[in-house]
């Protein structure tokens, strides 16, 4: 049941494919709670996706843009807040492509070619974004901006592959950026580490269900779902938590704490 917590704010949402895409289910959330909001993603996958559907369900615009490209950037910036009426009160980055997992590339072979992609896509896009939106002065004070991570920036999952590095990074530049952005415009800058979930992305790194299964067993709550990830991201855009910045919130069911569970222990005792 809708709250209202965003009547009257307006957003930028990065991301969104389709309806298995986190962002996808912010967009329906914010847009429940009374928001405004420009959808945005890369031509590419635009094409791809099912972008349009989600913008007449939520009466919002779709504008292109490439987050590596900093002319793109701006653009999608200067029209946002042409069609909203002025600067933002959240964005969400919800950006991630490894061409290295694509391509089934191993972590100890990796083409570093692709690797600089992944670095630039998944994680230097958020500082470019970043950089523009302060620029721009694109942010009201008090804004909250959002990226999505997951735990193997912290720990090692071999699959992940260089979407690990990528995620460090992603994870870094939000504290730093996130310091910067606060001592000069109140905007507030977090990253939420959600758990593996089976977007168009997460699918694609090898071993996703059985690792999902495990996953699930491990943490005491389950595996977090897409929906419950959007309303934590609500929760965040909203002026509830305006004092919190710089932090990754891990939203995974306790899995990020738990160091075995009763569940992965009985498998093993059954051997």
């Amino acid at each position: 049941m809708a709250n209202d917590l965003l009547r009257g704010k307006k957003g930028i949402i990065f991301g969104a494919l389709d309806q298995n895409s986190i962002a996808w289910k912010v967009a329906e959330k914010a847009h429940a709670e009374g928001a405004q909001f420009v959808l945005t993603n890369a031509p590419v996958a635009l094409r791809m996706g099912e972008l349009n559907k989600l913008a007449e369900a939520t009466n919002s615009e779709v504008i292109p843009a490439d987050a590596t490209s900093m002319e793109d950037l701006e653009n999608l910036f200067t029209k946002s807040m042409e069609i909203l009426g002025g600067p933002v009160d959240f964005v969400l980055h919800s950006i991630g492509m490894s061409p290295n997992v694509r391509k089934n590339r191993h972590y100890t072979d990796l083409n570093y070619d692709f690797f600089h992609k992944t670095l630039d896509i998944s994680a230097m896009s958020f500082h470019r974004v970043l950089q523009t939106a302060m620029k721009l002065d694109a942010v009201k004070e008090w804004g909250s901006v959002l990226a999505l991570t997951y735990i193997a920036a912290q720990r090692a999952f071999p699959d992940y592959n260089d979407m690990s590095d990528a995620k460090a990074l992603l994870e870094s530049i939000t504290r730093t950026f996130g310091y910067q952005y606060g001592a000069k415009k109140n905007v507030r800058i977090n990253t939420i580490s959600q758990s593996p979930t089976p977007t168009t992305a997460g699918t694609g790194v090898k071993g996703f269900d059985a690792f999902m299964k495990y996953a699930d067993e491990m943490s005491p709550l389950g595996n977090a779902s897409a929906e419950d990830c959007a309303n934590y991201c609500i929760s965040m855009f909203s002026d509830l938590t305006k004092m919190v910045t710089m932090q990754n919130l891990f939203h995974d069911g306790g899995f990020s704490f738990t160091g075995v569970s009763e569940a992965v222990m009985a498998k093993f005792e059954q051997e």
